[in-house]
């Protein structure tokens, strides 16, 4: 995409977008009161306001390679997931979190061969943070195919990562209280399916079907993660 179409667009947001709603707009001004947190990954290919069919101001998003919450440390090396998150919770109130990965994801697949990215050391570092997911899949699943093992990667990760933000003292304080919810989706490029965690089912289950544990559709080939994460307290969302 060449840089005048980004001008280009901005001329048509501003003609007919902006022009047609600029009540809703100005009111947008004033104040944010977005009623979740989204945390995803930076691919092009994920749009979360597209995913979800939300306006801006709906959603507080936050956005790196691999949908990565690094845990929460006095000197927590990334400061702008850790201040987001922070933000998202406690000042604007938010009453859910969502961390989304995706099928195809080249952060997991990176993370799956470090190796391949020794050229690319600050990518190399950030992935430290899903260390968990990358020993997880290499000394749990290791009879699966390489797509097969992506697939549980990316899940793995999802839910490494909702382990990491419970780390976080104001998500901690939060759902102490019970009034902040935490959930884990994974996002199927090819189909458009949204995938969430069910502790229930041990898998994560569309998002369309909303169907009883016995038939379930499952991201991949459905790998059952009921033993290792049925504490986790979180609901499909």
């Amino acid at each position: 995409m060449e840089l005048h179409r980004l001008v280009a667009g901005v001329h048509q947001f501003q003609n007919n977008v902006f022009a047609n709603q600029r009540k809703f707009f100005e009111r947008l001004a004033k104040t944010q009161s977005p009623p979740g947190l989204f945390i995803t990954c930076a691919d092009s290919r994920v749009n979360p306001n597209l995913i979800t069919q939300t306006q801006p101001g709906e959603l507080f998003i936050l956005r790196n390679i691999g949908n990565i919450v690094p845990p929460f440390t006095p000197h927590t090396a990334d400061g702008a997931a850790a201040a987001a998150i922070e933000y998202a919770v406690t000042n604007l109130n938010v009453e859910f979190v969502i961390v989304c990965g995706h099928s195809h994801c080249g952060a997991v697949q990176g993370l799956l061969n470090m190796d391949g990215l020794a050229h690319m050391p600050s990518v190399r570092g950030w992935l430290a943070n899903a260390e968990s997911a990358r020993r997880i899949v290499q000394e749990n699943y290791k009879d699966l195919g390489e797509d097969e093992k992506l697939n549980v990667a990316i899940q793995e990760n999802v839910l490494c990562q909702l382990e990491h933000l419970r780390t976080h003292p104001s998500v901690a304080v939060r759902m102490s209280r019970g009034d902040l919810q935490i959930y884990g989706w994974v996002y199927k490029l090819e189909t458009g399916e949204v995938f969430g965690f069910s502790p229930e089912a041990g898998q994560f289950v569309s998002l369309r079907e909303r169907a009883p544990e016995s038939t379930t559709t499952t991201v991949g080939h459905g790998v059952d993660l009921k033993s290792r994460w049925r504490r986790c307290e979180m609901v499909v969302g």
